[in-house]
């Protein structure tokens, strides 16, 4: 996996947008792109179909690089779908970038693809000894390679047959000539929102794109569901055995933007009871509550809130500051993260501090951050997270660290306050976030994908499992 060391937070693979019967959809996707951007930041793109031919454009780097003005006469057409890109499986290349697009023989298919399968290594092995070649790392591809084999009659079935055979966690929108499909994992790990705008449809990964693309929200998409949107409407498949729906946790820890709806309930709210519960579950005597920002605001607002003790501003971020992953040298990344955040002496100087952050990954950033507020002149420094320990990585498109490298998979509590170098440390139980979530915890059948928490996987893991290292290898490695 592609890990950001110097920025040690997980990191999702992408968002997704789908638009259908709109005038103006390659402007639609991009701003719903725009909105999400927050799930990836490596690499973007737009596909559009205008009646007669498809238009396909894919760029690295951000949407609002590459999309400016107008630029409907590059990407004409009513229906369109779109994809921000943060890798998972599949180097950093223009050739791994979404959507990706195929000429089968019932006409043009473009799909993009939130999340990971955990099944398309075995899948493309099987399909190159048959004969398919592959034009990308992506196991996105494995899909069109599924589709263009099967023997079914129209494009609808072949849709259907093929995502039967893949496992994992996976959101797709996809554009054909005629229509926009919609369609979620049985677990429902990866999320996908379906809304109206007009007289047409639009998918996104979150409820703030479509916010922002102006269109209302009707509902989720159902875990298992299968949506196929066409001039006559929408119709609504259920292609795979019920099994327990299970959507992934990180999206109220993080990923999700603080003002999305996920599940009828407000990501800010959620986060912010995260604080009220971790201020019960690890109280401290200290005079400011600090988060880090910005995904620990929420949080320490919560915990002030519960525990009397005032929020402050002690850290400031600057949000003009290119991601650390990009520097040249090792020095120029350690100073990329030295000006990401700056200290708020005046907050800090001679106080007992607490520190909240969404999570602790690796721990290196958090030990920078305990640093630099050491050396603003913190008396005390007490750090909580509003998650807890991350013991297992994932499998399902979040970017995560191996487990050798998660700090609370191979250290004590005690061990990793005093790498932190902190007066206290404390993190939220599991109980403690589904409680925050509106949900009592159940360890034999938990109502979430806790994975990275527990060890408690959704589903088989059959590249993994079949890896004889026991270390999930991407196919980037052959390239």
């Amino acid at each position: 996996m592609i890990f950001d060391h110097d920025d040690d937070k997980p990191r999702e693979e992408c968002g997704i947008v789908g638009v259908f019967n709109n005038e103006e959809a390659s402007l639609l996707a991009a701003l719903g792109l725009h909105a999400l951007q927050h799930r990836g930041q490596e690499a973007c793109g737009i596909t559009t179909y205008d009646g007669e031919r498809f238009h396909n454009e894919r760029h690295m780097g951000l949407v609002g690089e590459n999309f400016q003005g107008d630029f409907s006469d590059r990407l004409p057409g009513r229906n369109s779908i779109g994809h921000n890109r943060y890798s998972t499986q599949g180097k950093p290349a223009l050739r791994n970038i979404q959507p990706i697009y195929a000429d089968l023989d019932s006409g043009g298919f473009a799909v993009a693809h939130n999340g990971n399968l955990t099944n398309s290594r075995a899948l493309r092995r099987k399909l190159v000894s048959r004969g398919a070649i592959f034009q990308s790392t992506m196991d996105t591809e494995v899909i069109l390679h599924l589709l263009a084999r099967s023997d079914q009659e129209t494009v609808a079935d072949r849709f259907l047959d093929a995502i039967r055979q893949i496992e994992g966690g996976f959101a797709l929108v996809c554009l054909t000539n005629k229509k926009l499909i919609g369609a979620r994992d049985p677990s429902g790990l990866r999320p996908l929102i379906l809304g109206k705008r007009g007289e047409g449809y639009v998918l996104a990964s979150e409820t703030c794109a479509l916010d922002l693309m102006g269109a209302e929200v009707i509902r989720e998409i159902e875990p298992g569901e299968v949506v196929i949107i066409a001039s006559d409407g929408l119709k609504s498949y259920s292609p795979f055995p019920t099994q327990p729906v299970r959507p992934c946790l990180f999206e109220y820890v993080y990923f999700a933007r603080p003002d999305s709806i996920v599940q009828g309930r407000s990501v800010y709210e959620v986060r912010r009871r995260m604080g009220h519960q971790l201020a019960r579950e690890h109280p401290a005597e200290v005079d400011v509550v600090v988060p880090v920002p910005d995904s620990g605001v929420p949080a320490a607002i919560g915990f002030s809130e519960h525990s009397g003790a005032p929020f402050q501003l002690g850290i400031i971020r600057s949000h003009y500051v290119g991601r650390t992953f990009i520097q040249p040298t090792q020095s120029g990344r350690q100073k990329a993260v030295s000006r990401k955040h700056s200290p708020n002496r005046a907050v800090l100087e001679g106080k007992r501090v607490l520190l909240v952050d969404d999570s602790i990954v690796r721990g290196n950033t958090s030990r920078k951050i305990v640093q630099m507020v050491r050396d603003a002149g913190a008396k005390e420094i007490h750090f909580r997270s509003a998650s807890p320990p991350i013991t297992h990585q994932d499998f399902y498109g979040i970017d995560m660290a191996d487990r050798s490298e998660l700090l609370a998979a191979n250290n004590s509590l005690e061990e990793m306050r005093e790498y932190l170098k902190v007066e206290s440390l404390g993190f939220l139980s599991v109980p403690g976030l589904y409680r925050a979530i509106g949900i009592e915890y159940d360890p034999e059948y938990p109502q979430f994908a806790d994975h990275c928490f527990t060890g408690q996987y959704p589903t088989r893991l059959i590249d993994h499992e079949q890896n004889e290292s026991g270390k999930e290898k991407q196919l980037s490695l052959l390239d």
